[in-house]
């Protein structure tokens, strides 16, 4: 149910004086009045007691209650999901929530109807337009990406209006995180205005990261399943996606056509490479840099989803996300302007630079140990709600996650091997050799990336290609001077190495390469030959 202090009082001394009223209208003045509502039936659960028929009408939604003859018998049979109706109701209090137990109820006739149907699509309509507010910082990219994030904003808030379920996915990293949590702040609010807070929110909402570095089908067919059981059990709508920090690769094109087919829809926002789009006539919105001719490496997916948070919702503390997410992506190398312009926003806030690594570094190490779970109240505290905590919590954890990152360089040196291969110095390093295994910290994409800043200011060199090498992947780093790509090496390791079934992606000079066990030591040779050109 939506609040609004500009609506009238529909208290009344005659208690059972019928009057007419939008939903939003319903306060609790209302409580022990009689009120007759015309609205669509967005769904209707059987209970042990009464039969429950949620409904909105354009401005809000509510739940009403049916009664039968006998306890959990179902009431008001003629009532289905999808019916626009019209129903008399006294208004109660139940579990701290309002609601609406039905005196009498109808279906409209067609005239009916159609003036509920085009009153409800006007309302939604405004109701669902983006925020026009100004970027946090000044940037030609950010202008570019602007008609698309309107857009994007615009679905989100049309999926709450329309009570759809959103599910949020997002790299298990800390720019990943950085992405998903900014939406969560944004779209939370607003689900809790069209249902009246409490724990509806949660139930039209979910967050998940994604272990892959794309939508993976497994994902996909989870996110279905779970959505399929939701609208059998429950009457609810097909969900709508956001995939954050992913999405917008080949990789990504399976699980999402897979999704569409049982009516789910996609938006992606993300800043990595891809050879060709075969995205965006798959989703409803696609915001990418390199589909404004910008290059991904100057914008993270976190400091996207920041700018699209504020569209979507006014938040608060928004602004150390974005610096945050710059930072753990180091953005700060290839776009170093729009991320100060980040960081002094949120020192504005209290957030110091050395504050800001420190989360990020936080969020890396919590993102291992989490994996796949949601852990929401974690995470919010994380991110600095509440902030007092935050700090206690990066106080405790920065100092001791510093001290693995310090062993984990350590065992990465000493298992480093170095070669000079024209005026590129190739570093390697057999991760399964090096390292302890699963569930060590850091993480070999991690360890790989420390070990690669090392080497530049050890050797004092510039034209460095660092590459941890596992049985079926190798994780990459490379200096611009190494002029290096991840993608060109990849069609390269498929060109030359026959069934090798290389995959992979991520940006020019980061990123993950997966093969068959029986091809490494031919990947091998193919990368010495592609560094050394």
């Amino acid at each position: 149910m939506n609040k609004n202090k500009k609506n009238q009082n529909f208290s009344s001394k005659n208690r059972h004086e019928v009057k007419s009223c939008t939903l939003d209208q319903i306060d609790r003045n209302s409580i022990g009045n009689f009120l007759e509502v015309e609205c669509i039936t967005d769904s209707v659960g059987q209970t042990s007691g009464p039969t429950l028929f949620s409904v909105s009408d354009g401005t809000g939604s509510f739940m009403l209650k049916g009664f039968a003859s006998k306890p959990g018998e179902r009431a008001h049979v003629e009532i289905n999901a999808e019916d626009y109706i019209s129903a008399k109701i006294k208004i109660n209090e139940y579990n701290n929530s309002l609601e609406g137990e039905i005196i009498s109820i109808k279906k409209l006739n067609d005239s009916e109807k159609n003036i509920l149907i085009k009153r409800m699509q006007d309302l939604l309509r405004e109701r669902s337009k983006a925020r026009d507010v100004q970027f946090m910082i000044n940037s030609p990219i950010l202008d570019k990406l602007r008609e698309s994030m309107m857009k994007a904003a615009t679905e989100i808030k049309l999926a709450v209006m329309q009570n759809r379920p959103i599910i949020v996915r997002h790299h298990n990293d800390a720019d990943g995180y950085s992405a998903g949590y900014s939406l969560e702040k944004a779209i939370i609010p607003l689900i809790e205005q069209q249902h009246g807070g409490g724990k509806s929110a949660w139930e039209f909402y979910t967050r998940a990261p994604c272990a892959a570095p794309f939508y993976e089908i497994d994902d996909s067919i989870r996110d279905t399943a779970n959505s399929l059981r939701n609208v059998a059990k429950f009457s609810n709508k097909m969900p709508l996606v956001v995939i954050a920090d992913n999405g917008s690769s080949s990789e990504d094109l399976m699980g999402i056509k897979q999704g569409k087919i049982h009516g789910m829809d996609f938006i992606v926002i993300d800043h990595h490479y891809f050879d060709k789009d075969v995205i965006s006539q798959e989703v409803l919105v696609h915001i990418n840099p390199f589909l404004v001719g910008e290059d991904g490496q100057k914008f993270s997916a976190g400091m996207l989803c920041a700018e699209l948070a504020r569209m979507i919702y006014q938040v608060e503390n928004i602004e150390q996300i974005a610096a945050m997410a710059g930072l753990a992506d180091r953005i700060d190398l290839s776009n170093e302007d729009a991320v100060n312009q980040y960081v002094k926003l949120a020192e504005g806030q209290g957030y110091s630079k050395k504050l800001l690594s420190e989360i990020a570094t936080v969020i890396d190490f919590v993102s291992a140990k989490l994996r796949f779970m949601e852990a929401r109240e974690y995470i919010e505290t994380v991110f600095g709600e509440p902030r007092e905590q935050q700090k206690k919590l990066v106080g405790l954890m920065a100092p001791y996650i510093g001290e693995l990152d310090r062993k984990g360089l350590e065992m990465a040196k000493s298992g480093a091997t170095l070669e000079k291969l024209g005026r590129v110095t190739l570093q390697l390093v057999e991760v399964d050799k090096t390292f302890p295994g699963f569930g060590f910290f850091p993480k070999p994409g991690r360890a790989v990336g420390l070990v690669h800043d090392f080497v530049q200011k050890d050797k004092n060199l510039d034209a460095v290609v660092t590459v941890g090498v596992m049985n079926t992947a190798i994780t990459i780093r490379a200096t611009d001077k190494a002029d290096f790509s991840v993608h060109e090496l990849i069609k390269e390791i498929n060109k030359k190495v026959k069934d090798v079934f290389a995959e992979g992606g991520g940006h020019k000079n980061a990123g993950s390469i997966t093969f068959l066990p029986s091809k490494k030591e031919e990947v091998l040779k193919v990368l010495r030959d592609f560094v050394r050109k």
